[in-house]
């Protein structure tokens, strides 16, 4: 049977994409589907790491993490990082690409927008790492701190950014916005660049004030990069490891104030050798960024605006 010349070009296009496709799926398949598997398979054994037969214990590693405090303090500081993390970062990145794009008296931004983004997109270059021993620095409790050198200087008690547990939380809570408010300023910085400035100045000659033009014109055209601006935020949330495990006293201390649960998996896992309960973690914090990905994006969603 001979195809049709318009299916024998439909073929060929199919089996070019499939082509191109097969080895990153390949990979991805190998590289990320593989040890997601892996670890449902692993959490429900005693695995230690070292034994190839690992014992069959069923569902005894969830049963424990009820009744595991430390790893609750942590789910409820995860849960605070994706309430507040993604608030106040998108609300200080639009602000200031409102300001670098649609800021000025002629809806051309600041002076200097270009220099700023730069600014503003630097801590992006840094690792990680660099910037948990970077603010390390900041927030030492002597005169070699920045922050608390002028308070000894005027003879005022220094504040225990990372010693103090009702303090050192809200000082990795800084560090995170600090990091993240640059690139998503870049980000929504894009966006707007990409809406007609006529839009602008029709909404200024119709007397629209600098609230009423974002309010009304600039967010609701920019919804969509707002969104996965919020759902990339929430995931990074839920995965906070680095700045915790390298800034803060006992990996995630004073007294868990600051651990999380990627910092509660990495320690059993790789301290206490629990395989099997640090993979029920891991279980338990798949279900969670895959059901705030999934709630995020069902709630954000509405019509499209088209300019």
């Amino acid at each position: 049977m001979r195809l049709r010349p318009a299916n024998r070009a439909a073929f060929a296009r199919a089996r070019f994409v499939a082509g191109f496709l097969a080895l990153p799926l390949l990979l991805y398949v190998v590289y990320v589907i593989s040890p997601y598997v892996q670890a449902f398979s692993i959490a429900l054994t005693d695995w230690r790491g070292v034994s190839a037969n690992p014992r069959f214990v069923g569902l005894d590693n969830f049963r424990r993490l009820l009744g595991d405090g430390v790893f609750w303090t942590a789910v409820g500081h995860n849960g605070l990082l994706l309430v507040l993390l993604p608030v106040l970062t998108i609300v200080i990145a639009l602000f200031f690409a409102f300001l670098l794009n649609a800021g000025g008296a002629k809806a051309s931004g600041v002076p200097g927008s270009r220099f700023y983004r730069v600014v503003f997109f630097f801590p992006q270059v840094l690792a990680v790492a660099i910037v948990a021993v970077l603010f390390q620095q900041v927030f030492r409790p002597d005169a070699a701190g920045m922050l608390n050198a002028p308070l000894l200087a005027l003879g005022l008690e220094p504040v225990g950014f990372l010693s103090d547990p009702g303090v050192a939380f809200w000082s990795i809570l800084g560090v995170l916005v600090w990091q993240a408010v640059g690139f998503y300023t870049v980000l929504f910085s894009a966006g707007m660049a990409s809406v007609p400035r006529e839009l602008y100045e029709a909404a200024r000659i119709d007397g629209a004030g600098p609230a009423p033009l974002f309010f009304r014109v600039t967010l609701p055209l920019l919804w969509d990069t707002v969104q996965v601006g919020w759902v990339y935020l929430g995931i990074a949330a839920l995965d906070v490891f680095a700045v915790v495990w390298v800034m803060t006293a006992e990996h995630g201390g004073p007294d868990h104030s600051t651990t999380v649960m990627a910092a509660e998996i990495y320690r059993n896992a790789f301290q206490y050798f629990k395989f099997g309960y640090a993979s029920a973690m891991g279980v338990v914090l798949f279900f969670f960024t895959v059901g705030f990905a999934a709630l995020a994006l069902r709630l954000s969603r509405r019509e499209r605006v088209e300019f």
